[in-house]
């Protein structure tokens, strides 16, 4: 068999280049999903996810300039499946705070439950990926500020700021071991508890600007 008559070569014969090079790097992106899912960033070299997707080393830098773009781009899959799954659970939940936190918390870590590769990408420490950091960084300030917007308070109070500060935190650090396993695998549990730890800090968060409200009158 000559190179051009390779498996490679021949299982694009036909399809349109940019349908091949669509194609090569949904490709890549499964294969980096399986190895960092499963092992971690250590996993995740060129060599690797090329053996785990089948394809030349030419198909990577045709589409990645290197693994941490890579990783990048599985995280960036992955938060936006996170993203429209907590839309739903919100847009479906009632109006009140409860059941918001509830819908809210819930979606998130039956996410993780029902692929636990899910977790490692968007929560397990990766301390050599400052492209990953950076994208994390950015989904704890935008879950912050959808926090914020929620409240529909136009100019909101600090208590409110601090307390969603604080609540973006706690649920990232709790996504993070549910992930890991650290919390068990009572789901309704796990939930039962976040939420009534959640409320109090909401409830908390409003005494306390409305007794700076009354005095400052």
């Amino acid at each position: 068999m000559t190179a051009d008559q390779s498996p490679t070569a021949t299982r694009w014969a036909g399809v349109p280049a940019a349908r091949r090079r669509h194609e090569r790097r949904d490709m890549l992106l499964k294969a980096a999903y399986a190895l960092f899912g499963a092992e971690g960033e250590t996993a995740l070299t060129v060599r690797a996810v090329c053996r785990e997707a089948d394809l030349h080393t030419r198909y990577f830098y045709e589409n990645f300039p290197d693994t941490a773009a890579l990783l990048a781009a599985v995280y960036d899959e992955q938060a936006a499946a996170l993203g429209q799954v907590l839309f739903e659970a919100l847009e479906g939940a009632g109006p009140g705070p409860e059941a918001r936190s509830r819908a809210g918390i819930r979606s998130v870590l039956s996410f993780i439950s029902d692929d636990p590769r899910r977790g490692r990408v968007l929560f397990a420490e990766a301390p050599g990926d400052e492209l990953l950091a950076a994208r994390r960084r950015a989904a704890q300030n935008a879950m912050l500020e959808g926090i914020i917007a929620m409240s529909r308070v136009g100019d909101p109070p600090l208590s409110l700021v601090i307390a969603a500060t604080m609540f973006t935190g706690a649920m990232t650090e709790l996504a993070q071991r549910w992930a890991d396993g650290r919390l068990g695998d009572d789901l309704d549990a796990v939930v039962g508890s976040a939420v009534d730890l959640s409320l109090a800090l909401y409830t908390t968060a409003h005494a306390a600007q409305e007794s700076r409200d009354q005095r400052s009158m």
